[in-house]
This record gives structure tokens, sequence and C-alpha cells, in this order.
């Protein structure tokens, strides 16, 4: 059975994994992992839900600090695996369902995973093997026909740089033994043969006319490439970064590395979860860190919102429900840092901006009010705070805010221009035209098309004749 993508499954399920994710990224994993559940059972060759679920199974477990624990649970004699294994063989996608859901129960399950990768390469779904060999590797990294079962799957989906590296890694456990030797020569042979484009002439189907381009030609296809490359580059590094993690799973600096990394690839999901891991750590996380997974829980959101179908009959329920939670977390995440970092006066500028922006305006001033004291906030929150007093029809105190603001601000650029307007605006609302146009008219003499200024400039002086 070929295995699918998020594209190849029924729309149905799509929002259920959807939702199941969400659920799962909220903290609500018990009722994430049955809607993954039920999607896999739907859809059993739906890669991306059968690792959306393990995540789910491992965080209700408690996040793995090392090399997976071999563990022998009850779930591991139970008779479901029992009959799995009869199965396994004849009767694959039957196995493959019953190992699940106690995987889910277990995660860590060294003979459940021994099972599910045997029953996945009899349904011809090695992808989904790789996620039970890659469990059982980091378990037992020096198991020798785990690694080549795992390097041999790689290999049959192409991915011969992968089988490479576990070949390498296999190799230093058993540095004398010839078999492998072989093998890892083999695939090494491979992946030249793949990469110069010399697999047709190999097979004595080409020739070196054919094999080799030409410069123009190796030119531009490279061209082309390069943002395939990029991306290969950082898939290759996150493989680097994750295997050193077996063995430093509390560096901090390798899991924001690859954190950011995910983040270029706008695999936020992944992000999230190694955000989550610096998390776990005792004394780890900080405010910035915090920022960074919150602003990539933001994206994910946003693209969730973007990759909604705007045929479906929920369409527009669908969005203003996701909105709101997207808006909800955003607000409910600032909040729980400023009562973390209570002295941290960027986060207090944040929340008095969410506060303006949602119409907020008793809980903004007090907000932005500290930020005032912010060396990099200052002037751009005492701009929110006049701008609060302006919808309070506080006039006066808004022109002061803005005056004093501008007496700091000597450099004439996008932030001068904008407290120039926003005190031209607010004269205005006073019935001081003559003061409020002097302030569009500073803006006029460097950039007369800044919003409305040109606008305004031009009918004041056709009002004057």
């Amino acid at each position: 059975m070929a295995e699918k993508s998020l594209n190849d499954i029924p729309r149905a399920l799509r929002e259920q994994y959807d939702k199941g994710v969400f659920a799962m990224e909220r903290n609500n994993v018990d009722y994430g992992i049955e809607l993954l559940l039920a999607v896999v059972k739907a859809e059993p060759a739906f890669l991306a839900g059968r690792d959306a679920l393990r995540k789910a199974a491992l965080k209700k477990a408690g996040a793995s600090t090392g090399l997976f624990k071999k563990l022998v649970s009850s779930a591991g004699s139970g008779p479901a695996l029992a009959r799995a294994k009869m199965l396994a063989e004849s009767k694959p996608l039957e196995a493959i369902f019953l190992i699940e859901q106690a995987l889910v129960s277990d995660p860590r399950n060294s003979l459940a995973h021994g099972i599910f990768a045997q029953a996945a390469l009899a349904a011809n779904m090695p992808r989904s093997a790789i996620l039970s060999l890659e469990a059982l590797r980091q378990d037992s990294p020096a198991d020798r026909e785990v690694s080549i079962k795992l390097a041999e799957a790689y290999a049959s989906i192409g991915q011969n740089e992968k089988a490479e590296a576990v070949y390498t890694a296999l190799l230093r456990q058993y540095p004398n033994d010839p078999e492998l030797s072989m093998m890892a020569k083999n695939i090494s042979a491979k992946r030249t043969l793949n990469e110069g484009g010399y697999e047709s002439f190999a097979d004595g189907k080409g020739s070196f006319r054919t094999a080799l381009k030409d410069k123009e030609e190796a030119n531009r296809l490279e061209q082309e490439t390069r943002i395939h490359k990029d991306a290969a580059q950082s898939e290759s590094l996150i493989q680097q970064y994750e295997a050193r993690l077996a063995n430093e799973p509390t560096n901090v600096k390798l899991l924001k590395n690859i954190a950011e990394l995910y983040t270029q690839q706008k695999d936020y999901y992944q992000a999230i979860h190694y955000y989550n891991l610096i998390e776990a750590l005792p004394g780890a996380m900080d405010s910035t860190l915090e920022q960074a997974r919150n602003e990539v829980t933001v994206r994910r959101f946003n693209q969730v919102i973007e990759q909604l179908d705007p045929a479906a009959e929920n369409y527009d329920q669908q969005k203003v429900e996701l909105t709101a939670q997207r808006d909800a977390f955003v607000l409910d995440d600032c909040r729980k840092r400023v009562e973390r970092y209570p002295t941290d006066l960027a986060i207090r500028y944040e929340l008095g901006v969410l506060y303006f922006n949602m119409g907020r305006i008793s809980e903004a001033i007090p907000e932005l009010q500290k930020a005032e004291n912010h060396p990099s906030k200052r002037l751009s929150a005492m701009l929110y705070s006049a701008r609060c007093f302006a919808t309070r029809n506080m006039n006066d105190m808004a022109a002061r805010k803005l005056q004093a603001a501008l007496k700091e601000k000597a450099n004439f650029d996008e932030e001068r221009k904008e407290l120039l307007y926003t005190l031209g605006c607010v004269l205005e609302k006073m019935g001081n035209r003559e003061e409020s146009i002097k302030q569009f008219l500073d803006i006029y003499e460097v950039d007369v098309s800044y919003r409305d200024v040109g606008a305004r400039v031009d009918a004041y002086y056709a009002s004057k004749g």
C-alpha cells in the first residue's frame, strides 16, 4: 500500500487530523489521541497522522530526557500484541492498528515497535516502518539487525544519504564487520551514482554523453534547484542535530537550533515540539525562547487557517473559530509571560498593544505607561498611550504625550512621521486646525505620499484660496 500525504486523504479526515493536532498543541492530549487514532484507523497509510499520533502518545507519557528506556510492560505481553504478531505478515494492516492502539498506552514499547516495523514493511509502508525502526534504534543504537533494517528502509525510498549515515554509525560499534563494510560501500556507491546522474550509465542504458551535462545546463539546473538544496541542507542539519541529541538530551542550544531549522522549513508543529522539550528542562526556558515558541504557534494557527478549503460549507465558521482561538492564545500567552517576568517591560508593551487593538483601553493604559520606561520601546509606548487617551477623547493629554515624545525623537524616520501624523489628527479633533496642519506640513516637506498627508495639505491650501 502506497503511503499517503495530507492531500491524499478525504477532506473530512483532513479536518479531523487538524483538530487532533490542535487539541494536542493546546494540551488536550486525550482528545487529540482519540481523533488521530480514528484517522489512522480509517487511513492506515496516512504517514503524518501516524507521526502526530505517536508524538501525542509520547507527550501523554511524558517527554523523554534520554535514550528510550527498554520497557516490557503489560501491553508488551498482552493478547493484542500476540495477535498482532501472528497477523504481521498475513494481514499487516489489521496488525498495524492493533499495535498502534498498544503504542498509545505505551509509546516506548520495544516489542510493539518491532512487530509494527515487520507489519509495515509487509504492507509496503517503509516510511511508517521507519518511525518504529528509528524508535528501536534510539533505544538500542548498537542493535545490528535493527540498524540494517532501518538503512534498507531508507534506501528503499531513495534516502541513501540517511541509509549511509546509519551504516556509518553502526560501523563505529562493529568496525571489523566485513559484511557491514560491504553494505556501507554499496549504499555509498549508489548514492554517488544517483547524485551524479550516472545511474542509467551504470545500468548500461546510457552513456557519458547523456550523463555529463554541459556547463550551461548544469548552471541552469543549479539555479532552479537552489531552494531545494537549501531545504536539503536544513534537513541534513536536522538529522545531524537529532543524532547528537540522543547523547545530549539536555543541550538547550541544540534543541533551539533544531526548533529554528524546523521553523525555517515551515514545519511549525515540529518546531513547537522542540521548544516544549526545552521547557521540560528545569530552568532552561527564558522569555526569549518562550516568545519564539509562541510566535511559531501563531504561525501554525495562520498556516491551518490558510489551508482551509474556501469551498467547504463550514469554511466561514471554521475560519472564525480558528481566528478566535489564535487571538485568545496570543492574549493568554502574553498575560502568562507578564506574570512570569513582571519586570520585563518589553512584554508589558506587547500586552498593552494587544489590549489597545482589542479596544480594552482601561487595561492597555497601565501596561503602556510601565513600558514607557523601556529604552527601545519608550517612544512607541508613548504613541500608543496617546492613542488610548485620544480614544477616550482625552485629547489634551494625548497631545502632551505626543509632544513630549517628539522632543525626544530627533531623526526624521517612520516613527517621527507616525508621531507627527497622530498629533496632527489629535489637534484637528481639538479644533486647532492651524497647529494641526503644521504637523502635516512637516511630513509633507519630506514625504508627500505618507498616508493622506498630501490630500490634507492640498485641501488646506485650497480652502485658503
